[in-house]
């Protein structure tokens, strides 16, 4: 099976094809910027260059957008044209081929303001049922994109699957007091608790989604960490998740304390994750009980790929200046 992968040239892109090649499989990588992992070179939204990436594909994984970041760099319009234009011209052409199964890469958030409690109320349960309240461009068009996918799915018959990814990019936080509260390893390191998931999991869940996909049909999934925390915590979380994670793993403090780290005082949303392993059969491997495992041996708790990927972010360097759109 030849799969085609759009954003060869980005962080999640690059991580699929060097999976993909490092396990002898085919792959066509897709993208506006050349790499040494794009094969085609062009826009998701030329047709032309659309059929030529698609020859011989047997699935596609549609890994290219605009990503929140470039809300600050890029106008309305270059969203709809990468994340709704692309994303149709893609799904146009592998209707036609036939090709056997679609993943398209949403994100959480799409979730938007629905992730966002007001003061007093419990922290967000956020599952699959959860309804899309977008703030910004970005949330706009992948929330359209992805009525795109359904539709094709549901009138042409096109086996789809849609991965809302949590966060899993390498660059520090998108929000100036978090950047200021933690550092970048100390907050990606929390985040695991709640919002984060490594990218080799990331990548593990999209090709279990190429393999499921003609067996669903059509499918949604929320792809994060798996979280420990319950439901019954989501009170307490708002004003004293350190006291939840120190019932959950008494010895997180003092691990986290020998490297001059500190737990959250409070998580605002839980992402949960248990129908992406039910319906996907997918097991990630990097979550907050593996990151204790790496403080209490001393060594780095991202995976063997993300360190592989290394820092390259949404502006193929590490997007760490502001200002930021916080969203």
């Amino acid at each position: 099976m030849t799969i085609l992968v759009t954003g060869s040239a980005g962080h999640l892109g690059e991580a699929i094809v060097r999976t993909l090649r490092a396990a002898g499989r085919p792959a066509v990588g897709l993208d506006i910027k050349a790499s040494p992992f794009t094969d085609v070179v062009g826009s998701v939204g030329d047709a032309a260059v659309v059929a030529r990436a698609m020859a011989g594909v047997s699935a596609v994984i549609h890994a290219a957008t605009l990503h929140k970041p470039h809300v600050a760099t890029h106008a309305n319009q270059a969203f709809v044209d990468a994340n709704v234009t692309g994303t149709l011209t893609l799904l146009e052409a592998a209707a036609a081929a036939g090709v056997k199964g679609f993943v398209f890469t949403s994100t959480t958030s799409a979730f938007g303001a629905a992730l966002s409690p007001t003061a007093g109320e419990p922290a967000a349960w956020i599952t699959e049922d959860v309804q899309p309240v977008p703030k910004n461009i970005y949330g706009v068009t992948k929330v359209a994109a992805e009525g795109l996918c359904e539709l094709f799915a549901r009138k042409r018959g096109l086996a789809v699957v849609i991965l809302r990814t949590s966060r899993f990019f390498p660059e520090a936080d998108d929000d100036a007091d978090a950047r200021a509260a933690f550092d970048t390893a100390n907050a990606q390191a929390n985040e695991l608790l709640h919002r984060r998931a490594d990218i080799a999991d990331i990548v593990d869940a999209h090709l279990l989604a190429v393999e499921r996909a003609p067996a669903l049909g059509f499918g949604r999934y929320i792809v994060s960490a798996t979280t420990p925390l319950l439901k019954s915590d989501l009170s307490r979380l708002r004003w004293d998740a350190q006291g939840v994670v120190r019932r959950l793993y008494p010895e997180a403090e003092a691990l986290y304390a020998a490297k001059g780290w500190r737990l959250p005082a409070e998580l605002d949303r839980v992402y949960v994750n248990d129908l992406a392993r039910t319906d996907l059969g997918w097991r990630p491997k990097y979550d907050f009980a593996h990151v204790l495992d790496a403080v209490r041996a001393g060594t780095d708790f991202r995976s063997p790929l993300a360190r592989e990927v290394g820092s390259k972010g949404y502006h193929a360097t590490a997007f760490e200046d502001g200002p930021y759109p916080v969203g």
